[in-house]
C-alpha cells in the first residue's frame, strides 16, 4: 500500500492564512521524516470560511521546499477553469522545480459555484478536462507542437520548460464515474474516490476498471486511492475522545454557507439532494450521516484509534473497498496542533510498517 497526507486546508477562525500555511508545512515535514509516500491537496475557491487552497501548483513548491523525499501534487487541478497551455507550462514548471517528484491530479470539478466568477458552464466541464490528457502528452513530446481537438487547440507552441519526469509525471483522476474509470484504464490513468461513494458500491466498478487496465496492456499496476478523516493516538479511548467528535465536524465547509433563518438540516439535506440528483442514494445516505460521531465511528468512515486499530481498520476497508493509497486528512475541526503532530507520527512510525507490504489486489 501506499500513503498520502491530504489536505483540504481547512480554514482554521484563530488563524491567519499564513499561519494555516506554517501549520501546513510543518505537517508535511513530519511525513517527509515517517515514510509517507506522497503529499495532496484539493483546488476550492472562494470560500475563505472553509478552503484556502485556490493553487495548488503553490501547494507543490511551497511543500516541495520543505521536503526531501515525498511526491507531491494536486488531487487536482479543475482542468476547465484553466487555459491548456498555461496549465501545461505549469505543470512542467513544477516538476521540474521539484525535483521530479510531482503527481499530477486532474478533476473536471463537482461544485457548480466555483464556475460562474471564471465565466465558464460548468455543464460542460467533463470534455475539456478528459481532452486535456491527450493535449498534455502532446505538449509534453516533439516541440513545437499542435494540438487541435474538440475543446483545445494550440498551434506550434514551444515551452520552455519541459517536465523532468519523462514523458511526463505519473497522473490521477479521482472518479467513481464508470465512463471515466473505462478514460483512465485505457490512459493509463490512477484514480480514487472519497468518503461519501461506499465502499461495497465502489469495489465492482474498481474490479472492471483493473480488468479494462489489464486489457490495455499497462505493464504497471494502478493505484485506486480512498480518502476520509484519520486520527491516531496511544489508545482507542483517547483517539476516540480527542477526536471523534471532530471528526465529525471535517466536513462542515461543504455545506453552502447559510441563507438568514437557514438550519443546518436544511443545508445538510440540500447538499445530500445534489447525489440524490445523481442517482446516487448509498453516498446521500453517508452524507446525511457523515456529521454522526457514532454511524461514522460504527461504520468505519473514520480511522480513529491505536495504531494497531488504525492499521486493521485501513486493512479491512481496503479489501472491503479495493483501494491500495490512503488519502489520510489528519487536520480537521479545531484539532489541537500537538494532538495533530502526534496522529501523523504515529501514523508514519506504526501504521504505514504495518500495512506497507499489503496488496489489496
Amino acid at each position: 500500500m501506499k500513503f498520502a497526507h491530504f489536505s483540504h486546508v481547512w480554514a482554521k477562525p484563530d488563524m491567519t492564512p499564513h499561519q494555516r500555511y506554517e501549520q501546513l508545512w510543518r505537517e508535511l515535514q513530519v511525513c517527509d521524516d515517517t515514510g509517507f509516500d506522497y503529499a495532496f491537496c484539493v483546488e476550492h475557491h472562494f470560500r475563505p470560511d472553509e478552503s484556502l487552497m485556490s493553487s495548488p501548483s503553490l501547494f507543490c513548491v511551497g511543500a516541495g521546499a520543505r521536503t526531501k523525499r515525498l511526491r507531491i501534487g494536486p488531487m487536482g487541478y479543475i482542468v476547465p477553469l484553466y487555459h491548456p497551455l498555461r496549465l501545461a507550462e505549469e505543470i512542467a514548471i513544477v516538476d521540474q522545480m521539484l525535483g521530479g517528484r510531482m503527481e499530477l491530479g486532474l478533476v473536471p470539478g463537482i461544485t457548480a459555484p466555483y464556475f460562474i466568477p471564471f465565466e465558464v458552464d460548468h455543464g460542460k466541464r467533463k470534455s475539456p478536462t478528459l481532452e486535456f490528457v491527450p493535449y498534455l502528452k502532446a505538449a509534453f513530446g516533439e516541440q513545437p507542437f499542435s494540438f487541435k481537438g474538440e475543446c483545445h487547440s494550440t498551434k506550434s507552441a514551444k515551452l520552455a520548460v519541459l517536465p523532468m519526469q519523462k514523458p511526463y509525471p505519473e497522473m490521477w483522476m479521482q472518479s467513481r464515474d464508470p465512463q471515466t474509470l473505462e478514460f483512465c484504464a485505457e490512459h493509463g490513468i490512477n484514480t480514487g474516490y472519497f468518503i461519501v461513494f461506499p465502499r461495497l458500491e465502489a469495489a465492482p466498478r474498481y474490479r472492471k476498471y483493473l480488468a479494462d487496465w489489464q486489457k490495455a496492456g499497462h505493464t504497471r499496476k494502478p493505484k485506486i486511492a480512498y480518502s476520509l478523516p484519520v486520527y491516531v493516538d496511544e489508545t482507542d479511548e483517547i483517539a476516540i475522545e480527542k477526536a471523534l467528535f471532530r471528526a465529525s465536524r471535517a466536513y462542515s465547509g461543504f455545506l453552502k454557507e447559510p441563507e438568514p433563518g437557514e438550519t443546518f438540516e436544511q443545508r445538510l439535506n440540500a447538499f445530500a439532494d445534489m447525489f440524490i440528483a445523481r442517482g446516487e442514494a448509498g453516498a446521500a445516505k453517508i452524507f446525511l450521516n457523515i456529521f454522526d460521531p457514532d454511524y461514522i465511528l460504527k461504520n468505519d468512515l473514520v480511522f480513529i484509534g491505536s495504531p494497531k486499530t488504525v492499521a486493521e481498520k485501513i486493512h479491512k476497508a481496503a479489501s472491503e473497498g479495493l483501494f491500495n493509497t490512503f488519502l489520510g486528512e489528519f487536520n480537521f475541526a479545531d484539532l489541537p496542533e500537538e494532538d495533530l503532530m502526534r496522529s501523523i507520527r504515529l501514523f508514519g512510525e506504526k501504521v504505514i510498517p504495518a500495512l506497507k507490504d499489503f496488496e489489496p489486489f
